[in-house]
């Protein structure tokens, strides 16, 4: 399996290079936003787009609901050069699969842009159960990095066999087609835990930028109690 870094060296790339970070954000935290910055950094990518899920056809329960998921990407970003929110999958009716999504900014960006995929360990592992999974790569470029303790050898046979064929160095200037890997140091949040945490009273600003944790206690998500009169 290939699993060099995807730092492209030479000359600039000829096209915009658009990242594309899905999930459900249930809440965002420092973990998605070092990946989108990592992501960024090492695949010279023009910009991220975060993109919540709104109806995911993957995860049976999402606490909460995709309006607010999005309201606190917005805040978590906030300033944050060359991050975006992109609320497509919340608008969109019915479930939400990102093979839709990946053909919808195809036919706004038409075919010269580059759109990259960004992945963790786990989601490239489980790639083989997306709906219409191997079609990806012909609107997008796959990109991926080891999420915590979940390993990239060993790859389940199907996405071998991908990576095998479609598996590059480095990212190639071209719009679609390709499977990098890039490095980022491991940042460790538990998105469970986190939630248990928020329930539980605790604010773990180390985990969650300060105007999400805000937003989290106005609207009492999670199990947040609101906040006692000064």
């Amino acid at each position: 399996m290939t699993t060099a870094g995807a730092t492209t060296a030479g000359t600039a790339p000829q096209r915009a290079r658009i990242g594309l970070l899905g999930g459900t954000f249930d809440p965002v935290h420092v973990g998605h936003l070092a990946l989108a910055r990592t992501a960024r950094a090492a695949l010279r990518l023009d910009e991220v787009r975060l993109m919540p899920t709104g109806a995911s056809w993957q995860k049976a329960t999402v606490v909460a609901s995709a309006t607010e998921r999005l309201a606190m990407i917005e805040l978590a970003i906030a300033g944050l050069e060359g991050l975006v929110a992109d609320a497509r999958e919340v608008r969109r009716g019915g479930p939400t699969y990102t093979i839709d999504t990946l053909a919808e900014l195809r036919g706004e960006l038409g075919p010269g842009a580059a759109l990259v995929l960004i992945l963790g360990s786990d989601q490239l592992r489980n790639l083989a159960s997306w709906h219409r999974w191997r079609e990806l790569c012909e609107h997008a470029h796959i990109a991926c990095t080891q999420r915590e303790q979940v390993p990239l050898a060993d790859l389940p046979e199907p996405v071998e066999a991908l990576v095998r064929e479609r598996g590059r160095d480095a990212l190639p200037d071209t719009a679609a087609g390709s499977v990098v890997f890039f490095s980022m140091p491991p940042v460790p949040v538990s998105a469970t835990a986190l939630r248990a945490a928020l329930a539980r009273g605790e604010r773990p600003a180390e985990l969650v930028p300060p105007a999400v944790l805000d937003y989290i206690q106005a609207h009492r998500l999670y199990g947040v109690a609101p906040r006692a009169p000064d």
